[in-house]
């Protein structure tokens, strides 16, 4: 494996013609679920049947949970989601109840033990080495289609980052690990930069950019989520890049002052690529309605 991560680069360039750009894919919605121990089960969950469904287990974060407080592991990942709720043989089970739901994890997100999670490799190789087997370990054992990246404070440069992980999605989608990859980014000086270092190598392994648009102010309008939309389709040029909502105490624009008429727009314009929400743990308490709604709407011809 070791000469693997060395020989890369000469790999990579003798295959990256064998990674097309994904097709646009209006019905997709996607949910990430587990990362707030709320008790929710994927079967809480409403599932439209004319929609491509996929959850994504929160979080997979390569830090200890035996030290306090919590420390960086260098790649090797663990998983910190609702795991008494969100089992592997409860994702057999609704992959099994639903042909069209496919499940990912999302490696990273903001916080362990009210402390920020960061990337902190000790090296691009060692890093990558120690990820590729622990991501697949996990992947095995949940039966998992899909990876989405979701670091959003760095102990490192964007260039180290765009290598780590595009080695490791280089590495999973070759060897059939996983069959989907997507990154999570928003706007901000401390995280955009990343994302865009990432996106300018490895986009050819990017299926979708679950970009986080409520992470914009709160009482954003249609007019400057439209502006936002088209702002972040320009960053990652050609990518398939979902629009998004929080159902917790989010920013953006929410479901009560036009996200869905801004949906609609996007949709007659031939430019809605899905919806994603976050998340399932913040839903549960209005019995999901938003997520009856963006599937519909995802699922309508109209």
């Amino acid at each position: 494996m070791e000469l693997c991560i060395l020989l890369f680069p000469l790999i990579l360039q003798v295959l990256v013609s064998s990674y097309p750009a994904s097709a646009a894919n209006s019905k997709l919605f996607r949910e990430y679920i587990g990362a707030e121990d709320k008790g929710v089960t994927f079967s809480d969950v409403p599932i439209h049947p004319e929609v491509d469904f996929h959850f994504i287990l929160s979080f997979a974060i390569d830090y200890t949970t035996s030290s306090s407080p919590p420390s960086p592991t260098n790649g090797d990942f663990i998983a910190y989601w609702d795991t008494k709720n969100l089992t592997p043989s409860h994702v057999s089970s609704i992959k099994a109840s639903h042909s069209n739901v496919k499940a990912a994890m999302s490696l990273g997100g903001d916080t362990i033990n009210d402390q920020y999670v960061y990337f902190n490799p000790e090296s691009i190789n060692s890093w990558v080495r120690n990820a590729i087997h622990s991501i697949t370990e996990i992947a095995t054992q949940y039966s998992l289609d899909g990876i989405d990246i979701d670091y959003e404070h760095f102990h490192a440069d964007p260039e180290t980052f765009a290598e780590c992980i595009g080695r490791l999605l280089f590495y999973l989608k070759q060897n059939k690990v996983v069959s989907f990859a997507s990154i999570a980014p928003y706007e901000a000086d401390s995280v955009q930069p990343y994302y865009l270092a990432l996106w300018r190598r490895y986009s050819h392994l990017i299926d979708y950019v679950n970009f986080q648009f409520y992470a914009y102010d709160k009482g954003t309008t249609i007019s400057q989520f439209l502006e936002h939309f088209e702002e972040q389709s320009s960053n990652y040029r050609d990518g398939k890049v979902l629009v998004s909502f929080g159902t917790g105490d989010s920013g953006g624009l929410s479901p009560e002052h036009g996200f869905f008429r801004a949906c609609k727009r996007l949709k007659h314009q031939g430019k809605l690529h899905g919806i994603f929400i976050w998340s399932a743990d913040d839903s549960k308490k209005a019995g999901f309605k938003y997520e009856k709604q963006s599937q519909t709407l995802l699922a309508s011809t109209k």
